[in-house]
């Protein structure tokens, strides 16, 4: 689902047309640019989405906390993880956590889809503070999951069915908020995506390679948002001129023109 494509079944139902999220560049969402050893990719954030989220991203980047942080955290097919520490993988003085807003972005049409961000958090839900990633994958799981009525409560997730005592499953169930897209630089995610990963103390999937984060900052003329699509698209290769072939008669030899 693209974030501009409106609901065009309710529009035919009630006339109105509804569009949760504007991705036009005067749309007035803000835009920031990470600039990473690998190349530049750029985020459109979503207040109405998401504005405690965003706010609290927007006050790192303005701060310069994101500035020689690293992707630590890389699972190709899944999500690429960054925002929280250096080189030397530890981690850096954070503000305090902020509330989960997963279940607002799902309302307002966000969810963790291919290359939308969204904040990391620990286990329990309002714990999420610097650390960001990328869904490099359409991961539905990661969305809030509503819960029926019970304790203990039975649930599917990931096509599996679990029973658990409610406050077990509430913590499952609360999701992980996505709070912006990529709106440009999709294929430097790409290529963050499938670099090659160890162990390295207590972290797991740590690039061999490191990644950094070498600016953040807001932009001040906004670009014109890309769909994923535009983002990976090459140019067809075009087909070679069909070679003449070699023709002989009385009197001379006719060779090919070369191929442009």
């Amino acid at each position: 689902m693209q974030l501009s494509t409106c609901l065009s079944a309710l529009a035919i139902m009630t006339g109105i047309v509804f569009c949760p999220i504007s991705v036009a560049a005067d749309s007035g969402n803000p835009q920031v640019e990470l600039k990473t050893s690998l190349g530049t990719v750029v985020l459109e954030l979503y207040p109405d989405a998401a504005p405690k989220t965003v706010k609290n991203f927007l006050q790192y980047v303005k701060s310069g906390f994101y500035n020689g942080t690293i992707f630590h955290r890389v699972i190709d097919n899944f999500m690429i993880q960054g925002g929280g520490m250096g080189k030397d993988l530890k981690d850096r003085k954070r503000n305090a956590p902020i509330p989960l807003e997963a279940q607002m972005a799902v309302d307002h049409g966000l969810k963790n889809d291919i290359g939308t961000i969204a904040m990391a958090r620990d286990q329990k839900p309002d714990t999420a503070n610097s650390e960001f990633f990328i869904n490099v994958a359409d991961n539905d799981f990661l969305n809030p999951t509503q819960l029926p009525d019970g304790d203990p409560v039975t649930f599917t997730r990931r096509g599996t069915e679990h029973t658990m005592p409610r406050n077990e499953a509430l913590l499952i169930a609360a999701g992980y908020a996505p709070f912006g897209r990529v709106i440009d630089g999709m294929a430097v995610v790409n290529q963050i995506k499938v670099l090659q990963t160890a162990p390295h103390n207590q972290h797991q999937n740590v690039p061999i390679n490191t990644v950094t984060i070498l600016s953040a900052k807001i932009l001040k003329v906004p670009v014109v948002p890309k769909t994923i699509e535009q983002q990976l698209e090459t140019k067809p290769v075009e087909p070679a001129q069909p070679v003449q072939p070699v023709t002989t008669e009385a009197t001379e030899t006719v060779t090919p023109a070369p191929a442009n």
